[in-house]
């Protein structure tokens, strides 16, 4: 009787996964982007220009995974000067961190609609939990891939000296806020 119960579990567990998809992040439209606020005058922004990863999402199970990997070296103010410093000791030390990653558990849905990612943002070497909020989703047919395209706007709260960045502080607040858009085709 119980191999029969494993059997059934197992079956079900098989079905519900044929229906997961993965997407491929789409590097020319995924852009993370972060913000602090700089001695209460203004916020600083900067972006990051190349990122990588998938999507796993199981819209019938309602559940899925984020794997994204950030090139720290691509990191952008718009201040070439500021550019060359973050990428130093100081800060992102991209020497010997070449890469920030996301690892996203759990993607929590609110009826058909994911709201949000649950998982691990590493970087500096430091491991500790974000939860990305899903602000807005859509997916459609790609006009010039054929191919579903799903897109998302992000974004999370975090202390950077949480993981160990903490040059200029607090001149430079450690609440960072964290928005990302991204896109990302269905994989063949």
């Amino acid at each position: 009787m119980q191999f029969k119960h494993l059997v059934a579990a197992l079956a079900a567990a098989s079905a519900a996964s044929a229906f997961a998809q993965t997407y491929t992040i789409e590097p020319n439209h995924t852009y993370p982007s972060f913000e602090a606020d700089h001695m209460g005058i203004s916020v600083w922004r900067g972006k990051f220009t190349k990122t990588s990863g998938t999507v796993n999402l199981d819209r019938t199970a309602k559940n899925g995974s984020v794997d994204i990997k950030i090139d720290a070296n691509s990191i952008d103010f718009g201040h070439a000067k500021l550019n060359e410093h973050a990428k130093g000791k100081d800060m992102f030390n991209v020497e010997q961190f070449p890469s920030i990653t996301y690892k996203g558990k759990s993607i929590k849905f609110d009826g058909d609609r994911p709201v949000a990612v649950e998982g691990d943002l590493t970087m500096l070497g430091v491991t500790k939990p974000v939860t990305l909020k899903i602000n807005k989703f859509k997916c459609i047919q790609h006009p010039v891939f054929k191919r579903e395209i799903c897109g998302a706007d992000a974004s999370a709260e975090f202390k950077r000296t949480d993981f160990g960045l903490s040059y200029g502080t607090p001149m430079l607040s450690p609440e960072v806020r964290l928005a990302i858009q991204v896109e990302a085709l269905k994989a063949d």
